[in-house]
């Protein structure tokens, strides 16, 4: 199932593949280690948004409709579950 998040992901996914080439580029052309490790912090952070981004979604999308009607309290809980998932 495609998702409104899906092409956000998909294209978050490949400016870092072009990262991690450029990265590949730096060592093997001997550049500053501070330089290196800056790029791979870069990264770093942007894989760890698409991860966060395409976990939401499916928690909104998929699980969501899975659930389906639910009582307050357990409705409670899966809004609770989706705030402690945006720190995973």
């Amino acid at each position: 199932m495609i998702h409104a998040t899906h092409t956000d992901v998909v294209n978050r996914l490949k400016r870092a593949e072009g990262h991690l080439r450029t990265i590949i580029e730096m060592i093997e052309n001997q550049r500053e280690c501070l330089e290196v490790a800056q790029q791979l912090h870069a990264v770093e952070k942007a894989l760890q948004s698409a991860k966060r981004i395409y976990v939401q979604d499916h928690i909104d999308n998929c699980l969501e409709e899975a659930a389906g009607v639910m009582p307050r309290e357990a409705r409670n809980s899966l809004s609770e579950f989706k705030e402690i998932a945006k720190y995973l």
